[in-house]
């Protein structure tokens, strides 16, 4: 339009201008002309905006409160509408429902509905740029939704592993039967630097790790580990899984691929009322657990075929990739993530002492009167690693009186059973606590329901005190009913008045 009405406005207009416009446009002559015409009557080249309904921040917040039901939140406008006269008129359902898709993204009517994790679906994340092996890694914790079998209770493991991102290379993996701690990340990442079998020869020193903020691996045990070599943790924030999207993926693979399949996987199909196909099934030891774990990590390394890899398996990507490699010393990985609390120990008769338990070796014969370092693996108390006061390696110590694995077990039994027995009690309680009442139809006062019988009550309370008086005096045993065939005294004031026979005395 400002084209065809420069042209009117200096007098070059035809009706061979009109009719190119309408042909390109798809309209009709007389429309283009129509147009031309109100731009002469009211001078506006731009056509007057059409008043419609708009989402205003109320109707965001109403979306909100009824879980995205537009048609529930059209409901409560009309509603106040005719409550009160001063409000705006509230237009049809299919008005509302045509500015809900107007003015609000699908994404905002998702995350409106269900939340941010919703929301972001709809999200656009860009990529890295492409880099060279050992760039950087990735880090994380999977808890494995599978029961297995730790020792006499079924628990659920938790895998700690490190990729790189470059060549989607599993680099390290750790098991732990119990939510991990320091411990397990320190064990993956020594696993990961070493080059040797079984994740050979991928190793050496990564660029950098990124984690989430887990506080494991934000511990200052790893971050002096790891900056000991240099090496920077990049702590990303957090519920943000689209910034470490390689180890995300990996964690997504893994129970797709292995843990869907292995028996008690706590995620499988459920029959009416929430039951299992086969709520009896066996589970995997824990060991077995590891096994097929580790299975699957080399076949991942091994055989397994990226996308993103273009037809190659990790390692094949792995040794493909000529950048050069940091690798780390054994006796550098042999003392890696050791903790140490600062004190000096001298060696005595019965060893060094630490927490008030002693560590012997035989490289301490001899050595009596000398002062030493120690330091330890987190959570690791039967072994320590000794150094001289100059950093030098002694050797390592055991635990002098370390209980035999039957006593362990024992104590952990007494443990377990002292647990049960207190959880009972404690739902016994609870049972106690709870107090239920008739269903009512009408306005009439609550009605207790589990009424007791004059016996019941008796029964119970003589119960109560019988159990009371044991507490008090334990070596009480209550009076038994005497047996009928048992010979009773007679009351004084019930003697007979006749004195018995000599035959029944006899």
């Amino acid at each position: 339009m400002p084209r065809l009405v420069a042209l009117d406005q200096h007098g070059e207009l035809t009706t061979a201008h009109v009719r190119l416009v309408s042909k390109a446009l798809g309209r009709s002559e007389r429309t283009v002309w129509r147009w031309i015409a109100e731009v002469r009557a009211t001078g506006h080249v731009d056509a007057a905006p059409r008043g419609r309904f708009t989402v205003t921040p109320e109707v965001r917040r109403l979306l909100v409160l009824w879980g995205g039901n537009a048609s529930a939140v059209h409901r409560e406008l009309r509603q106040r509408a005719l409550a009160d006269p001063r409000l705006p008129a509230v237009p049809s359902l299919a008005t509302f429902h045509r500015a809900l898709r107007q003015d609000l993204t699908p994404g905002d009517r998702a995350g409106l509905a269900h939340g941010e994790a919703a929301r972001r679906g709809f999200d656009v994340f860009g990529q890295r740029p492409a880099e060279h092996r050992n760039a950087a890694w990735e880090g994380d914790h999977k808890c494995v939704p599978v029961q297995v079998w730790v020792e006499d209770d079924l628990a659920q493991p938790c895998v700690t592993w490190f990729i790189d991102c470059a060549t989607k290379v599993i680099m390290g993996v750790a098991v732990t039967p119990h939510a991990p701690s320091r411990d397990a990340v320190l064990a993956a990442l020594r696993m990961a630097l070493d080059r040797a079998e079984p994740f050979g020869p991928a190793g050496g020193l990564p660029g950098l790790v990124r984690v989430d903020r887990g506080k494991e691996f934000l511990s200052p045990t790893v971050a002096s580990a790891l900056g000991a070599f240099a090496v920077p943790v990049v702590d990303l924030p957090a519920y943000n899984p689209h910034l470490k999207g390689t180890i995300e993926a990996l964690n997504d693979a893994v129970e797709e691929m292995l843990f869907v399949s292995m028996p008690r996987y706590v995620h499988q199909q459920q029959l009416t009322g929430g039951r299992t196909a086969d709520p009896d099934e066996p589970a995997l030891t824990f060991e077995a657990f590891v096994e097929l774990l580790l299975k699957w990590v080399q076949w991942w390394n091994n055989e397994h075929q990226p996308r993103a890899l273009g037809k190659r398996t990790p390692l094949e990507a792995w040794r493909s990739d000529p950048t050069p490699l940091y690798d780390v010393s054994a006796e550098q990985l042999a003392h890696f993530g050791l903790e140490d609390d600062g004190r000096t120990r001298t060696i005595t008769t019965q060893g060094v002492r630490w927490r008030n338990r002693h560590y012997i070796a035989p490289w301490m014969v001899g050595r009596g009167g000398l002062r030493v370092m120690m330091r330890h693996l987190p959570h690791h108390d039967t072994t320590i690693e000794v150094f001289d006061l100059h950093g030098a390696y002694l050797g390592s110590a055991v635990l002098a009186e370390a209980a035999s694995k039957e006593q362990i077990r024992e104590v952990r039994k007494v443990r377990t059973a002292r647990a049960r027995r207190l959880r009972a009690d404690m739902k016994a309680a609870a049972r106690l606590r709870r107090e239920r009442f008739k269903a009512v139809t009408t306005a009439t006062p609550p009605e207790r329901l589990g009424a007791l019988t004059e016996a019941e009550a008796e029964a119970e309370l003589c119960e109560s005190a019988a159990a009371d008086l044991r507490r008090a005096n334990p070596g009480y045993i209550p009076h038994q009913p005497v047996p009928d065939g048992w010979a009773r005294p007679i009351p004084p004031d019930a003697a007979p008045s006749e004195p018995d026979t000599p035959e029944e005395d006899a």
